[in-house]
């Protein structure tokens, strides 16, 4: 097409988390000669976080900087790593072909997808004040840092659930704030809360402010949601479990996804219902959504990629495509 940069590429990596640093790696050390478009944050949310302590080999390390060990690494096992932002994908014909902003055309006879999801945040500005310094969406990530001290989680689904049965391995006492009076959690998740004392719930609640000072959070300011009158919780702690939105809205109607977005996968694989198309990290993971699990997928990623290349490069993309339909 005249006058359209054109770039093609045997793998094309969109994002540029653990998991697609990590694909990139792999790919490069494969001979792949892989580009790596970073997005519009490059390194992921652990570039939003602050002490990482559960990353192996690193007793701590601030999530900035290990990302940024990462993207050096990336550059120097001689990926092409492309500070651009993926408008529009087509994954009907092979080869694939990604847009970006500036309109260059990215083609690529695979694609690892990378790009992540992000959590649901109340929107306060007290929340983005304190997010790092009490204020966490990842009780996993974050939980050890408050043994002994006293916590609330904000939410009523499964997810806000096992957040605050998590934290009672840690914390001295854990409220459950939620904004109705019964929680959408399952059965079995809703008995195992009220049977653990160190929970105690918060109905008809929602977090107005969070309360703080220098040294991080030493509160929130609640307001009923029946009749609007005020009161305080004194935490150390602040955890918001009220979902994760994947960034898979470029792959609507091409990719099969579940109910909630996230990118359906064969077992045991990152395979999609598209051949050639791989998927990686929280973007098809609901459920364990750490940095590590992310950087093995990416591995993961990378190597079918490899094996898709050797041996079925040359086919037509509706002969491997995957039925991934009944996977959750």
């Amino acid at each position: 097409m005249q006058g359209v940069d054109v770039q093609h590429s045997k793998v094309l990596i969109i994002g540029s988390g653990p998991a697609g640093y990590t694909a990139g790696v792999y790919a490069a050390r494969a001979a792949l000669s892989p580009r790596l478009i970073e997005g519009p944050q490059p390194g992921g949310q652990l570039t939003i976080t602050t002490e990482v302590e559960n990353w192996p080999g690193d007793e701590s390390v601030l999530g900035p900087d290990l990302m940024a060990r990462m993207g050096e690494q990336v550059r120097k096992a001689g990926v092409d790593v492309v500070g651009d932002l993926i408008v529009a994908v087509d994954l009907t014909a092979t080869p694939f072909l990604a847009i970006g902003d500036g309109g260059t055309r990215y083609t690529a006879d695979t694609i690892v997808i990378a790009t992540g999801a992000s959590a649901r945040w109340l929107g306060l500005d007290s929340e983005t004040e304190y997010r790092g310094r009490g204020v966490s969406a990842c009780a996993t990530c974050d939980g050890f840092f408050y043994r002994g001290r006293v916590c609330a989680v904000v939410g009523g689904g499964n997810t806000a659930v096992e957040e605050a049965l998590y934290l009672t391995n840690f914390a001295e006492k854990v409220y459950l704030i939620h904004r109705r009076d019964t929680l959408r959690a399952d059965r079995t998740n809703q008995a195992r809360l009220h049977a653990n004392p160190k929970i105690e719930m918060v109905w008809n609640a929602e977090v107005a402010e969070i309360l703080g000072d220098a040294g991080g959070v030493t509160g929130v300011a609640l307001r009923d949601t029946r009749d609007g009158s005020a009161s305080q919780l004194a935490v150390h702690g602040l955890f918001v479990a009220i979902g994760h939105d994947p960034a898979t809205s470029l792959f609507k109607g091409q990719l099969q996804m579940d109910e909630e977005g996230y990118i359906l996968v064969k077992p045991g694989s990152t395979a999609t219902s598209v051949a050639g198309v791989f998927a990686a990290g929280d973007v098809q993971d609901k459920l364990f959504r750490q940095a590590v699990t992310s950087a093995g997928m990416g591995c993961m990623a990378a190597l079918e990629a490899e094996r898709y290349l050797a041996g079925h490069n040359a086919h037509p993309i509706a002969a491997e495509g995957a039925d991934c339909g009944a996977l959750v």
